[in-house]
């Protein structure tokens, strides 16, 4: 059975048809990167397989649960990271954590909540406002926050943007990190090179579409972006919308 398995899935906002018959399953333990230009349907894929939008047509299910009918069991099972970080500004990283613990009914809370801090580093900024923190700090938390119940599932939504260098490096390794403990990933980016370092498999969505895909023999930056490039190309003279 596959963990995630999309199948036909369509996708419109009144007139303007943003997935089109995406056909996408992803194995237990499988790494899987998407990329494509802005507008393609990559955020819409990541919401729908999270049970944050609906699909207009097609199936989706998790864990063998369809989305639309399952989506409470399901959110139990997912960890979520992108450029939005779900946090409370106004809260402290630990009043963060506290509060998404208690909704999915984390055992030993505190003590999880400790470990967390000091695994990303912020133990000692935990009666701090987020408010206060940097944008690299915030996205450390995120990641406690998104593995607090330990989901086998994690989706990531362009979570390099805004990262400097720094920051970008320390999300890499902990990805790294998550991605030996044989937890199924999606992750939506446009950072090729991270991208291709951390994927068992790569595929590219334009207009809505899989344009390309490749399991085995990922190939290097170089030749990646040369293929990205005429993908993204092509697709925009042949596409009529």
């Amino acid at each position: 059975m596959s963990v995630i398995s999309v199948k036909g899935l369509t996708k419109s906002f009144g007139e303007n048809q943003v997935l089109r018959q995406v056909d996408l399953s992803l194995a237990e333990g499988e790494f899987l990167t998407i990329f494509g230009p802005n507008g393609a349907g990559k955020t819409t894929l990541i919401k729908i397989i999270s049970t944050l939008t609906k699909a207009s047509q097609g199936e989706v299910t998790v864990l063998g649960h369809d989305v639309a009918q399952k989506s409470d069991l399901i959110r139990r099972h997912i960890g979520m990271i992108g450029h939005h970080t779900f946090l409370y500004d106004d809260l402290t990283a630990e009043e963060n954590l506290f509060f998404y613990g208690r909704l999915y009914e984390v055992a030993e809370l505190k003590k999880k909540i400790e470990s967390s801090l000091e695994e990303v580093g912020l133990a000692h900024r935990h009666k701090d406002q987020v408010r206060g923190f940097s944008r690299g700090m915030q996205q450390r938390l995120a990641i406690a926050r998104a593995m607090l119940h330990d989901p086998p599932i994690l989706l990531l939504d362009e979570p390099y943007t805004g990262l400097d260098q720094n920051a970008a490096y320390i999300l890499t390794s902990w990805l790294e990190r998550l991605r030996k403990q044989n937890r199924t990933t999606i992750m939506v980016t446009h950072n090729i090179e991270r991208g291709l370092q951390l994927a068992d498999r790569v595929v590219i969505i334009h207009s809505g579409k899989i344009r390309y895909a490749v399991q085995s023999n990922i190939p290097n930056l170089t030749a990646f972006k040369e293929i990205y490039q005429k993908t993204v190309e092509g697709r925009q003279k042949n596409d009529v919308r």
